[in-house]
């Protein structure tokens, strides 16, 4: 295999530093903005005036951001949650057990993926206003495991399918029940593939702004995306609190993700093949 040329390799290098720049130049023209103390004046200039960190203290003192991503955080690990011990349940019942209606219900959650979400605003609206749950993180929740759900069960399910039979019943000839050989077995197989539908449910309850801006009538029960919108006026725009806010709204995000990236990274591999 002949090695590639000079004039390969410092085209290669270009094309992924251009990407990178394409890439990582709105995440630094976010975090300058957010540390520029003229960021109002700033216009085009690629280098800040300076670096302050009033933005950051004006979005928690008189904004009151810190509640917002708590309310983000909280809405956030139950979505996690429920919608991960749901939809691991209904993967392994719609993977293992053959029963009446089990296409309909794999084909029932490949519709429900289709239908844009603003369609359901509407309908989710007065289904909360029945039941009492608007203007509380409860309800909220509620909506975004229901939003979660088809695309986590649809996921699981094939890596509940990659699991060999033979290693269910391997544990089942050593004496384990089910519900043991569950915990023990196939949990572990399969926890690549929840961490993978945990981080989508987590970025689903954490960026969503339609609903929550819908649903929430104080603003005490609003989350981080809805608190981004209320540095945005009628006139005009307060960009160095939005870009600090939009930071403080991603710092999270990444530390999630690295967290569970080895566990996403394994996972993601596992689903592409079937056992």
């Amino acid at each position: 295999m002949s090695r590639p040329s000079t004039a390969s390799r410092i085209g290669l290098g270009s094309a992924v530093a251009a990407l990178l720049v394409f890439t990582l130049f709105p995440v630094y023209w976010m975090v300058s903005t957010a540390l520029d103390p003229k960021a109002v004046t700033r216009g085009a200039d690629v280098l800040p005036s300076g670096v302050s960190f009033e933005h950051f203290s004006f979005v928690f003192k008189e904004g009151n951001f810190g509640t917002y991503l708590l309310n983000s955080a909280l809405v956030g690990i139950g979505t996690i949650v429920v919608a991960g011990v749901l939809a691991l349940f209904a993967a392994v019942a719609v993977a293992r057990f053959k029963f009446r209606f089990r296409t309909s219900v794999l084909v029932m959650v490949l519709i429900v993926q289709m239908v844009p979400l603003e369609a359901l605003v509407i309908p989710l609206y007065l289904q909360m206003r029945d039941y009492e749950l608007l203007d509380s993180l409860i309800g909220l929740t509620i909506v975004y495991i229901a939003l979660s759900l088809p695309f986590a069960i649809w996921t699981l399910r094939g890596f509940v399918q990659t699991v060999p039979k033979e290693v269910e019943e391997a544990a089942y000839i050593d004496g384990c029940s089910w519900p043991r050989m569950f915990w023990s077995v196939l949990l572990p197989l399969v926890a690549p593939g929840l961490v993978a539908t945990s981080v989508f449910a987590f970025i689903t309850a954490w960026n969503e702004f339609v609903f929550a801006y819908t649903f929430m009538k104080g603003a005490d029960k609003y989350t981080a995306a809805v608190g981004i919108y209320q540095f945005f006026g009628e006139n005009s725009t307060s960009w160095g609190p939005v870009m600090a806010s939009s930071t403080l709204v991603t710092v999270p995000v990444l530390i999630f993700f690295v967290i569970v990236q080895r566990r996403l990274a394994s996972g993601l591999a596992a689903g592409a093949v079937k056992g």
